[in-house]
């Protein structure tokens, strides 16, 4: 049974409990709806922001040579829909990535590349970065890599499969940064008994770095007895690094994942 049918088997689990959702707002829609159908209230209030890299150069002359590629790495919905706005703009032809294999990070990944009419061949049983290494290791020896990821993201990858033996190159498509018309929201939720949540979802270690970000110089202790939910990991690791604890941790690092975990902690009915 998946994590997501487990779920749905749990209706009215979150009746009552109030959880804050910091996706991008255009991504929120998915984890919001998976939470009211089992009664939770949802604030959404992101932590993140989405924005087109300062210079589309880099991707743009990775695109113009993907005959030159073997391998092709996407770890985000964000990197997919950047890099095809970008085949699109440039008019490179679907058929230039067929000769590619492809890797996705996660099955939303997978999904909007296969939306889009292309092969994925390589999903990591995790939905990390060190799963991803695990998987390719011993196919990328001596062959082109392409990776499309954010600006600020971790090393892992292209550290890893450049000591395997490929040639990895690194692309930004897009860059996340702190929505500071977050800030007055998101402190204002916590001091309101009436909004204040009683779960803080992280989907990444992003929305970690800009959820502590955006509570600034705020005390801690408006976080006593709210429980932050990761979405994986790396997520919980730097929730630790950045002296938060984690709560609530999804067994399936996915959307239906932390859905599941979450409904799973108030299923004792304690808040």
């Amino acid at each position: 049974m998946t994590e997501r049918s487990k779920a749905r088997n749990q209706k009215g689990a979150l009746a009552g409990v109030r959880v804050l959702v910091g996706r991008p707002r255009h991504q929120a829609g998915a984890l919001s709806a998976e939470l009211r159908e089992l009664g939770a209230s949802v604030i959404e209030i992101p932590f993140i922001e989405i924005r087109k890299p300062r210079s589309f150069r880099a991707l743009d002359s990775a695109l113009k040579s993907l005959a030159s590629y073997h391998w092709l790495i996407l770890t985000s919905v964000n990197g997919v829909e950047a890099m095809w706005e970008r085949m699109s703009k440039l008019r490179i032809a679907q058929g230039s990535l067929d000769h590619l294999r492809i890797a996705a990070i996660g099955p939303a990944t997978k999904k909007a590349i296969e939306q889009r009419g292309a092969k994925v061949d390589v999903v990591p049983k995790e939905y990390v970065a060190e799963s991803v290494v695990r998987s390719l290791r011993k196919k990328v020896k001596g062959k082109r890599v392409l990776l499309v990821r954010a600006k600020v993201a971790r090393d892992v990858i292209p550290r890893e499969l450049r000591k395997a033996g490929a040639d990895v190159e690194v692309v930004e498509a897009y860059e996340t940064v702190v929505p500071q018309s977050s800030r007055t929201r998101l402190r204002a939720a916590l001091k309101n008994s009436r909004r204040r949540p009683h779960v803080v979802t992280f989907t990444s270690s992003s929305t970690v770095k800009n959820f502590v970000e955006l509570l600034g110089r705020t005390s801690r202790r408006q976080l006593h007895r709210i429980r932050a939910a990761s979405i994986g990991p790396v997520t919980s690791a730097t929730l630790r690094e950045l002296g938060l604890k984690v709560d609530i941790a999804a067994k399936e690092f996915t959307i239906p994942g932390l859905v599941a975990a979450i409904a799973k902690s108030f299923a004792a009915g304690a808040q």
